[in-house]
């Protein structure tokens, strides 16, 4: 099963992500995640990255495209991988159905977590993460757990792309360049929509009842071929 999740910036998607990864053992291939490893590395593209990034701008689909097709080619992987920020455009989303066609493999569903700009912002600018241990906390948002975190406050960060005026760009560039996918997704039968406001939890339940009907058809389909 290969899983497509779309969201605007700060919708929640990694943390979902992270859940679905979890709970069905899939990989989790985070276009972001797979930048800012370049980024820490301190290569020459993570250079360029951060400079576009800084600017609320998207990287070349060249550069995630060859990303992607790295993942998409190891059989460790195969049928087993939920994309976290992939793909953001039509030129994207039409390679990875090549790409998928390639290696013998399918998107099983789309999951689509619905969240307005406001919303977006608020959870942006509260979001702090450890340098320590890499976790994700919010000051918006169960302030206790910040407390209660065993690093020391010094550990706590934000990203240098987490600013008012970076967000408002990021969020205008998925309105425009990533939302019309769901048009496409939809035309095949392979779209979910979801309320990315609710709870956690609650966003979970929904995700694992898609999964679970998903994978209740497939098994009949299979019994009655």
């Amino acid at each position: 099963m290969n899983i497509i999740l779309f969201g605007p910036p700060g919708a929640g998607k990694g943390t979902q992500a992270d859940n679905i990864a979890k709970k069905f053992t899939l990989h989790k291939v985070s276009t972001g995640d797979l930048l800012r490893e370049e980024i820490g590395k301190n290569t020459n593209l993570g250079v360029d990255v951060r400079s576009i990034l800084d600017k609320g701008a998207l990287v070349s689909d060249d550069i995630i495209n060859n990303l992607i097709m790295k993942i998409l080619s190891d059989k460790k992987f195969f049928n087993r991988l939920i994309f976290d920020g992939y793909p953001r455009n039509l030129n994207q989303a039409k390679n990875l159905d090549l790409l998928v066609k390639k290696y013998n493999q399918k998107i099983s569903c789309v999951l689509s977590l619905n969240v307005d700009r406001e919303s977006v912002i608020k959870r942006i600018l509260g979001r702090q993460i450890c340098t320590n241990c890499g976790l994700i906390f919010n000051e918006n948002f169960k302030p206790s757990t910040n407390k209660n975190h065993p690093c020391h406050p010094k550990f706590l960060t934000k990203r240098s792309d987490d600013n008012e005026k970076t967000i408002i760009d990021r969020f205008e560039t998925y309105l425009n360049k990533t939302l019309p996918l769901l048009d496409f997704y939809k035309e095949q039968n392979l779209l979910h929509q979801i309320n990315g406001k609710a709870e956690i939890d609650h966003i979970f339940e929904e995700i694992q009842g898609i999964i679970a009907s998903l994978e209740a058809w497939h098994y009949k389909s299979y019994l009655y071929k």
